[in-house]
């Protein structure tokens, strides 16, 4: 059966302030759907089993030591794989620290889903980093953070602003690990190509530069054409799609180290228009830029 297919609704999902963190192992039939998405990020690890994961437009299958996050605000779902016999996954809803969607851009599969197959090596320490944030999301903020424990149960909320930063912690590393350095080819992701590789890093360098599917193409000796064609099939987003979400990563991490005003970060990020950029960066973010700087996260 296809995600795409998977019958009724789930219960909703946390609010995006909170960070709630479980542990499951389900068997066939077993199926989640949300068609009105979530307010919240949904990061899955895979340590058993294989699951299948849908949103938007994208459906990917998951396997041991594969790590696969959908962004909040549309539509998905997710089940079991086809003919396996069991999921076994960590699963977290949180609110993600911006610094994270630059790691975690690269491996995007287009409509807000990442995915990134962390080595081998990785594996235990991602195990043991997903067992802390389940253990530091009941701590009180008083004493010592409980150690992780076989019989912890199998979900946790993390209700105290302490206890939210250190599982958030526990979980960046998990982020950085399984998106950092070599990855064997992430789950349903084409091979990579020089050339949109090169145009990606010439995004990344300089986010607010005045790129165009055109100036892009001519720097990697394509035609404006063939270069869309190439960069959206091959990273699963349009070339100007990847180009405002690393301007509005950019203009996150100025408005997080800077003083600038929200005019100059808009004209630093790419944004000529600020009415333009308070509106996007409000979609992206949830809250608009000012707001962002003094810490009103939603």
């Amino acid at each position: 059966m296809s995600a795409v297919e998977l019958p009724g609704t789930a219960a909703p999902a946390p609010p995006p302030g909170m960070v709630v963190t479980g542990r499951y192992d389900e068997g066939p039939g077993y199926r989640v759907n949300r068609p009105a998405g979530s307010s919240s990020w949904l990061l899955t690890w895979t340590t058993e089993g294989r699951g299948l994961l849908r949103q938007g437009a994208v459906e990917t299958a998951t396997r041991p030591g594969d790590l696969v996050v959908l962004a909040p605000g549309v539509p998905h779902g997710y089940a079991v794989g086809p003919g396996a016999r069991h999921w076994r996954f960590w699963w977290t809803h949180c609110q993600v620290r911006p610094h994270w969607t630059q790691w975690l851009g690269p491996r995007s599969l287009g409509d807000g889903v990442y995915a990134a197959g962390a080595p081998k090596e990785t594996h235990a320490r991602i195990e043991a980093a997903f067992r802390r944030v389940l253990a530091d999301s009941r701590w009180t903020g008083t004493g010592v953070p409980p150690a992780p424990a076989p019989g912890d149960g199998p979900v946790a909320v993390a209700h105290g602003s302490a206890a939210r930063e250190l599982a958030l912690c526990a979980l960046e590393e998990v982020v950085l690990l399984a998106t950092a350095g070599p990855s064997r080819a992430a789950p349903g992701r084409t091979d990579r190509d020089e050339r949109v590789r090169r145009a990606e890093e010439l995004i990344a360098a300089d986010p607010g530069a005045s790129h165009t599917v055109r100036s892009l193409a001519a720097r990697v000796a394509l035609s404006p054409s063939r270069f869309a064609h190439l960069f959206t099939a091959r990273t699963g987003v349009p070339p100007m799609r990847a180009l405002r979400e690393a301007r509005l990563r950019h203009a996150a991490r100025l408005l997080e180290s800077t003083d600038l005003t929200v005019e100059r970060v808009a004209a630093a990020s790419g944004f000529p228009s600020p009415f333009h950029f308070n509106r996007v960066f409000r979609e992206r973010y949830g809250v608009p830029p000012g707001a962002y700087r003094l810490g009103e996260r939603p």
